[in-house]
């Protein structure tokens, strides 16, 4: 095994405890002398890790790793499970492990250990999530997998990949994000400063056109946080209630009365006020006299 490296916290170092403090459960009968080391296994004997939150791999860059393999062999084992004889399951290294088949490896070196479901979980996320290459939803669909099917909380799963509170609040709520954000962000159209801005946004429809805009005019992230800012300014501050019927039939005599146009604003609450201009002193005079009933 490679060193520990601290910085992982209670990430990947955590999980890949030594093989003695192994949770007790059912081993499938596996020799002892293959757990905990590396061994030549078949292509054909191992099957791609079910919990593997990475979906996406970049055809040029597993081209590139498969002629790598070609020529050098895998130098890097994978990690796998036991499952049953003749039968393991990745824990680590798909990536490898496809390049691998496409460059017709019929063998390739695998380090052996035990792992229960929840543990392969954990382990294929915390390996994937130190990865550049993986992109943002991925990641925050592997942290909702941890959170609903190993029931963790949002601290816990924090604490086990060594990252604040907010960077996990902040990679859930991209789940949020309408489908074509979504693409937009793993395609590399918009970058995650992007979609952190949009998803702040209260509608589908003015997240999508916010997409549209970042896409047409070629925004910045500071330039879609300003203008966030300045919509969320404006819905704080949304335009006074319009007049029903009634009232705007009793404005429009009133102002007939007094031969000018009388401007109303009106509250939330019902109340407001009513603003009645005048050009001279004497239409100060006529307007006081209706008002006090003369």
């Amino acid at each position: 095994m490679t060193e520990k490296k601290p910085a992982l916290g209670r990430g990947l170092s955590a999980l890949l405890d030594p093989i003695g403090q192994e949770p007790n459960y059912d081993q499938h009968q596996v020799p002892t002398n293959e757990i905990g080391s590396v061994n030549q296994i078949s292509v054909s004997f191992i099957e791609e890790n079910p919990f593997q939150p990475r979906k996406h791999f970049e055809r040029d860059a597993l081209i590139e790793l498969a002629e790598s393999i070609a020529t050098h062999g895998l130098i890097q084992p994978v990690t796998v499970r036991k499952m049953a004889t003749n039968h393991y399951q990745l824990i680590s290294g798909e990536r490898r492990f496809r390049a691998a088949q496409a460059a017709g490896l019929t063998q390739i070196p695998a380090y052996v250990r035990v792992a229960d479901d929840q543990a392969m979980l954990e382990l294929a996320i915390v390996e994937n999530i130190q990865r550049e290459e993986l992109d943002p939803i991925e990641v925050a669909i592997g942290y909702k997998r941890l959170i609903e099917e190993c029931s963790l909380t949002q601290e816990e799963l924090a604490g086990k990949m060594s990252k604040s509170r907010s960077n996990v609040t902040n990679f859930l709520r991209l789940l949020k994000l309408p489908p074509a954000v979504q693409l937009a962000l793993r395609e590399k159209s918009i970058s995650m400063g992007h979609a952190r801005a949009i998803v702040s946004l209260e509608t589908v429809e003015k997240q999508l056109e916010m997409l549209n805009q970042i896409l047409s005019e070629n925004l910045s992230v500071r330039d879609v946080e300003t203008k966030v800012r300045e919509r969320s300014r404006t819905n704080k501050n949304p335009q006074p209630p319009l007049l029903d019927f009634d009232e705007k039939l009793l404005l429009s005599k009133a102002s007939l009365n007094v031969k000018k146009k009388i401007q109303v604003k009106k509250g939330k609450k019902g109340s407001g006020r009513i603003v009645l201009t005048f050009d001279n002193a004497e239409e100060f005079q006529t307007y006081l006299r209706l008002l006090a009933g003369e």
